[in-house]
């Protein structure tokens, strides 16, 4: 089973353009900490982030030891999101054959989530997955929803930008 750990730049800038359901588009149990959601304060963000997780089955609690042991091997904060975000690399109680990806702009989460052999995307990756997966989101609605994204301050670099609409 895949289990999809989304962390708060990923929610923040879906969220803030009303796109947080093209997370559904993988295949697996999408995983909201209680902790990264309480990082989402900004509107329109907060509201289209709350009705999403009441509107879609997400996982939103993080065992304690599980956190804790997150926290211990990687040096966070046991209370804090991160330790969230990335316990479940840490839960031995989770079938061996599990598949985690963590959606995260957040450079160094996503390089300790690699490092600890998670898969990694970002925002537009999910954009990008919902296009090739979805016969309903065409390239062209892909390539808007990216141009909004861009223009709601997402830091987008050129090269990333040409990638991520190139892909579409």
């Amino acid at each position: 089973m895949t289990f999809v750990h989304v962390g708060p730049t990923a929610l923040y800038d879906l969220g803030q353009i009303g796109e947080l359901d093209l997370l559904t588009y993988f295949d697996g149990a999408i995983v909201v900490p209680a902790a990264v959601r309480a990082q989402i304060t900004t509107e329109p963000a907060a509201t289209n982030l709350a009705q999403f997780l009441e509107e879609s089955t997400v996982i939103t609690s993080v065992r304690p030891d599980v956190r804790e042991r997150a926290a211990s091997a990687l040096g966070l904060d046991p209370a804090g999101y991160e330790a969230a975000l990335l316990g479940g690399l840490f839960d031995e109680t989770v079938d061996e054959d599990r598949t985690v990806l963590v959606v995260s702009d957040d450079r160094r989460l996503r390089a300790l989530a690699d490092g600890l052999g998670a898969s990694v995307t970002g925002a537009f990756g999910v954009v990008v997955r919902a296009a090739v997966e979805d016969k309903y989101l065409s390239a062209p609605e892909a390539k808007r929803i990216v141009s909004r994204m861009d223009d709601h301050g997402v830091q987008l670099t050129g090269q990333l930008k040409t990638a991520a609409i190139g892909e579409l």
